[in-house]
């Protein structure tokens, strides 16, 4: 049996790609014959809304140990979904009065076995989940707007998981930053990738470019790779899959 790699996509702001990376790169994974798990651990549910796998059974009630975790995983596109709703806000909040509260979603994790990859979309915010999810995985792909504003919210990022590895999980690794929405019509971004490249120290994936295919995708419950396969997203997406197994060192032998 292989030994499952865990991976958070994180970034405190919002509308950074998270749910899209972790939606199109899990299904990238799918398709080249891996066994794949896409954890949903966002109260907004947006991974869930994305691949229409809203349902009433959540990521809560398996905290909670109310529904066990084979009545809620949902398969969507080859991929496996654990999701979310709202009621995780809920969870979160109780969870503040739980001694070691920062391993419940890592306790959680372990019982979850047989899959090479587990992908984790994190909530846009330093919460308590997201803290969890660091704690819980062995290693960090970052997304970022090819943007001055990501850019200085990145020392932040990377200082919270900097502060994890130091306190609550020493094996944490940031495999690297992954530019998104790149618009080569725009000076700036180009500017910014080659800041990133020279000056951040951090592997950085090949970039995902602007396409309105990826937008128009979760319109219709679908990644890009269904949604249009031809389309500049999706093989931008599959060659970040690559890029991501090599890595990982990821051998697959099926």
């Amino acid at each position: 049996m292989s030994f499952m790699q865990t991976i958070a996509i994180v970034n405190h702001k919002g509308g950074t790609g998270k749910t899209t990376t972790t939606v199109n790169l899990a299904v990238a994974l799918a398709q080249n014959n891996l066994s794949v798990i896409a954890i949903d651990l966002d109260p907004q549910g947006s991974l869930s809304y994305y691949l229409q796998a809203v349902q009433p059974y959540t990521i809560s009630e398996a905290l909670t140990g109310e529904v066990p975790l084979t009545k809620i995983v949902v398969n969507r596109e080859g991929v496996d979904i654990l999701p979310a709703n709202q009621r995780l806000a809920d969870i979160e909040l109780a969870m503040v009065n739980i001694p070691q509260r920062e391993y419940l979603i890592k306790q959680l994790f372990e019982r979850i076995i047989g899959y090479d990859f587990l992908l984790v979309d994190c909530s846009p915010s330093l919460s308590l989940l997201t803290v969890n999810a660091l704690t819980a995985v062995k290693k960090v792909i970052i997304p970022m707007q090819l943007e001055v504003l990501s850019l200085q919210g990145l020392s932040l990022i990377l200082d919270t998981v900097f502060g994890i590895k130091e306190q609550l999980n020493p094996n944490l690794q940031i495999l690297g930053i992954l530019p998104v929405m790149l618009d080569k019509r725009k000076k700036v971004t180009s500017e910014i990738l080659e800041y990133l490249k020279t000056n951040i120290g951090l592997p950085l994936f090949s970039p995902i470019h602007t396409d309105v295919k990826a937008i128009e995708a979760p319109s219709f419950g679908k990644s890009i790779l269904s949604y249009a396969p031809s389309s500049i997203s999706a093989q931008d997406y599959r060659r970040v899959a690559q890029e991501l197994l090599q890595s990982c060192e990821y051998h697959n032998n099926s």
